[in-house]
């Protein structure tokens, strides 16, 4: 049975473009990261995160406002995805960030709702500071 569903409200000061690039461009996810990323942006195109340890496609991609994905950690069971949507929006010079995870193992939930702060908006936002 999946658990509920994820969901994170972020600021962060940097454009709309520079955030979607985050998300999307290889070199600029593994900088943030300080983990190996292969990431192919487009709709369709599969990734690999963290050195393999996140796996998944692309399925929607709107430049600069919109990245949904279907996403896995690749230990969970075979066959076994989980939805995530960012929906990017502008602020200012900065972008509001509204993030959604549904369909995940229930047990995975609490590990899930907090490693997205501290691996994805913690460093995101110390990252896109110092650029």
């Amino acid at each position: 049975m999946p658990a509920p569903s994820i969901h994170h409200d972020m600021t962060f000061e940097a454009s709309p473009k520079e955030v979607f690039a985050e998300l999307l461009d290889a070199d600029r996810f593994a900088a943030f990261t300080g983990a190996p990323a292969a990431i192919d942006p487009v709709e369709g195109g599969s990734f690999s995160l963290f050195g393999g340890q996140i796996l998944g496609r692309n399925i929607e991609l709107v430049d600069a406002e919109r990245v949904v994905q279907a996403w896995r950690v690749a230990h969970w069971e075979p066959g076994i995805f989980s939805l995530i949507r960012f929906e990017l929006r502008a602020s200012g010079a900065g972008t509001e960030l509204g993030f959604d995870q549904w369909g995940h193992p229930t047990d995975a939930h609490a590990d899930l709702d907090a490693g997205w702060h501290t691996m994805y908006w913690e460093p995101m936002r110390s990252h896109l500071g110092a650029s």
